[in-house]
């Protein structure tokens, strides 16, 4: 092999193992959408795991895109169609509910005591 094809082996395997991490961390999250309680997330968790495990001795660059391709697929179909989202996240239920007060507008903490000068 020549050091260009090297160096191009070696990014492609690179960006697979980036694309399979951010598909099992995407495919990890997910799960805690379907699931109800903590122990069958844990159980879906192991069998999520036992599925990417399997695969981990292949070594062939296009049985990789393949299998990649064909994971993708399979979370965008199983995908929850309403993910839960933390309260005071952007999109959650809490997010700017009590926004900053515009510049100009001011707080006045005296409770009607004023100054009488």
């Amino acid at each position: 092999m020549s050091v260009t094809s090297t160096a191009g082996y070696f990014a492609r395997r690179a960006a697979q193992r980036e694309r399979v991490r951010i598909l099992y961390r995407r495919a990890l999250k997910d799960k805690l959408n379907w699931a109800v309680h903590r122990h069958i997330f844990y159980q879906d968790a192991s069998e999520l795991r036992e599925r990417f495990d399997a695969n981990k001795h292949v070594e062939d660059p296009d049985t990789i895109d393949r299998l990649i391709a064909d994971g993708e697929a399979s979370y965008n179909k199983w995908r929850h169609p309403d993910p839960y989202i933390v309260p005071w996240a952007p999109g959650g239920s809490k997010f700017t509910r009590n926004p900053i007060p515009p510049s100009g507008i001011e707080i006045v903490y005296n409770y009607g005591r004023e100054d009488n000068d």
